[in-house]
């Protein structure tokens, strides 16, 4: 039987951020509290006897992707670096299965670039750690290394500065998405303003459950979404719609949108929650998921 592995790319969800300055290139630093639900894309691989990379892309978001040959596509891109970085000679038949919003705040593409790394590491017998495959996860793009780690994290700087936290409590969560992209460049070229200060969050503190989690994240906010929001009022729309829904503890974009989250403390309120909104709002994405693993 032929050999094909399945690799998730799950969703990455910023519960806070914090743009905390501006580096001479060009860069913005950030403190961000990133977390993974359980919904997401996924990578499928099996060799390809020939050597060559190709990829194919399926799922419901496929027909809002460019070209899965075009040059710029993470996922080739990552599986063309890493086999150059480490003098691979074997090939792949790549499989994405798109199934998250694109350009939507919750690193759909740096999660598969991420998962493109993992499951061709296990294809091609690589043997290399997260932190072997930073610089080259970097080299993609400022989410790919949180997204290769793949855990609750403090990211700083420019994505590089990955802080490892204990784990969160579980928690449901719905996902939305007004169904349009904006973009990230966009986003950061329209912030104005101070600068957050950087290390507001207690890297030793511990929670009892969501409800405290949600307390404490109310003293930290998204520092894009009020240039994303002037960009795209639509935004305003997703989080009313979050808040007003029975059980929302914590309405927040998620990066640099447009998509929001809600957090709720079940699943079955997560679920009223997004059969409510979908029904009112039919073209839009609602996803109703937990917090993906380790979670307390």
């Amino acid at each position: 039987m032929e050999t094909q592995l399945i690799e998730p790319a799950q969703a990455k969800i910023n519960l806070f951020l914090h743009v905390t300055g501006k580096r001479d290139d060009g860069y913005h630093t950030l403190d961000s509290l990133v977390c993974f639900a359980t919904c997401g894309d996924v990578i499928r691989a099996r060799p390809a006897d020939d050597g060559t990379l190709t990829l194919a892309i399926t799922g419901p978001m496929a027909a809002h992707l460019e070209d899965a040959s075009a040059k710029d596509n993470l996922v080739m891109r990552a599986a063309t670096l890493l086999r150059e970085r480490f003098g691979i000679a074997q090939g792949a038949e790549l499989i994405l299965e798109k199934n998250l919003p694109v350009a939507s705040g919750i690193g759909g593409g740096s999660a598969d670039a991420a998962a493109t790394l993992r499951v061709l590491c296990k294809l091609w017998g690589i043997n290399a750690r997260p932190a072997d495959l930073a610089p080259l996860a970097l080299d993609l793009g400022a989410d790919v290394p949180v997204c290769l780690d793949g855990g609750t994290v403090l990211m700083q700087g420019i994505g590089e500065k990955l802080n490892p936290l204990a784990p969160l409590p579980g928690f449901s969560m719905v996902l939305v998405n007004p169904g349009k992209a904006v973009s990230t460049p966009a986003i950061f070229a329209a912030r104005d303003g101070d600068f957050t200060d950087a290390n507001l969050w207690p890297t030793d503190q511990g929670f009892a459950d969501v409800t405290t989690l949600a307390d404490a994240l109310r003293d930290c906010r998204n520092d894009l979404t009020l240039p994303a929001v002037t960009l795209l009022p639509e935004i305003c729309d997703v989080l009313d719609a979050l808040a007003r829904a029975d059980g929302c503890l914590l309405a927040r974009m998620s990066g640099s949108g447009a998509t929001c989250f809600g957090l709720y403390p079940d699943a079955q309120m997560a679920a009223n929650a997004a059969t409510a909104i979908a029904t009112a709002n039919p073209d839009w994405w609602v996803n109703d998921c937990k917090i993906a693993s380790p979670a307390v």
